[in-house]
């Protein structure tokens, strides 16, 4: 189970209130509370560096649509350190074919466990994984395929994975979880 705390609750929310399409808090806003619970750490021993949005709209994808929203979030919510990316514009950044919408963009993102996404619906929280959770709650570390192992791995030692969590595992980078 991810956990979602109440914080997160209404960074999601307010993100709705947004109404843009095909909008997710993703990576390290969910994958950080659940490496600590998994670990054992008290609920926010490793808050993540920021809350990354990300959403979908070919239309409007540019820097400055991004750098708006982010300060419609920081009025709403002005502790939370956003981050907005519209992924109509990441893939040549990244390196890859255009995606076709939020999950294929986070399908292509390093780690497997860092590929999941939640948002506010009418129904409650909605997440999405991928490549499963599977590796997030078996703190492993594994690429989302065989390109993006040198990424994962330069993103592990930047951030300090490994000693921040220490009961994470590297999978092998010669196959992809898939």
């Amino acid at each position: 189970m991810i956990p979602i705390d109440p914080g997160l609750l209404a960074a999601l929310r307010s993100l709705a209130s947004l109404g843009l399409p095909d909008a997710w808090i993703g990576a390290g806003a969910l994958r950080n509370p659940s490496w600590d619970a998994l670990s054992g750490f008290a609920p926010g021993t490793n808050p993540p560096e920021d809350i990354d949005v990300v959403w979908f709209d070919p239309a409007r994808a540019t820097p400055e649509a991004d750098a708006a929203i982010e300060a419609r979030l920081h009025a709403l919510h002005p502790g939370l350190p956003w981050s907005v990316h519209n992924q109509a514009r990441m893939a040549a950044r990244n390196g890859d074919a255009p995606y076709a919408s939020t999950p294929d963009a986070i399908a292509h993102w390093p780690e497997t466990a860092t590929a999941i996404a939640a948002r506010w619906t009418a129904n409650g929280v909605e997440t999405i994984a991928p490549h499963g959770t599977a590796d997030l709650l078996g703190l492993v570390l594994r690429p989302t395929s065989p390109g993006k192992a040198a990424a994962m791995a330069a993103r592990a030692a930047a951030k300090g994975w490994t000693r921040r969590w220490p009961r994470l595992t590297m999978a092998p980078t010669n196959r992809s979880h898939r």
